[in-house]
């Protein structure tokens, strides 16, 4: 079993900071909630992680498959619930994609092997709220 950890530093006010692999990332709350605005709300950090993790799965899978993807993106709306503690009710995953001749039962495949099996940010989410996704070709 492999292990990850993290160290998370209040510096300031509503800021933290954590290196992450080397790559900074800070957190602070919105100015009308108190913060200064210096970093991304965590909650939502939790989507770039979904979409993160997603997404290399996917573009690894078409580009194996030897698709002419130009772009590719994924979007993600996910509910929050309306009491404490606020906490996502549910997530959709939007996958964009652009490019030639996309077949689009191949991009639906890839995701849905990323939406299955791969992806194990997805797979923690899915114990905890429905998760959904849609193949979108633009």
């Amino acid at each position: 079993m492999t292990l990850h950890s993290i160290k998370t530093v209040w510096k300031e006010n509503n800021i933290f900071e954590t290196d992450v692999d080397g790559h900074n990332i800070v957190i602070d709350l919105a100015k009308e909630e108190g913060g200064n605005d210096a970093g991304p709300r965590p909650k939502k950090l939790l989507l770039v992680a979904a979409a993160g993790c997603t997404g290399l799965d996917v573009i690894e899978i078409v580009q194996k498959m030897r698709l002419k993807v130009t772009n590719f993106d994924i979007r993600i709306e996910a509910e929050v619930s309306d009491e404490h503690p606020k906490q996502y009710t549910s997530i959709k995953v939007i996958y964009e994609f652009e490019g030639e001749n996309l077949p689009i039962e191949k991009l639906e495949r890839a995701c849905k092997i990323s939406f299955d099996q791969y992806c194990g940010v997805l797979a923690m989410y899915k114990k905890a709220v429905p998760v959904t996704y849609e193949v979108r070709v633009l």
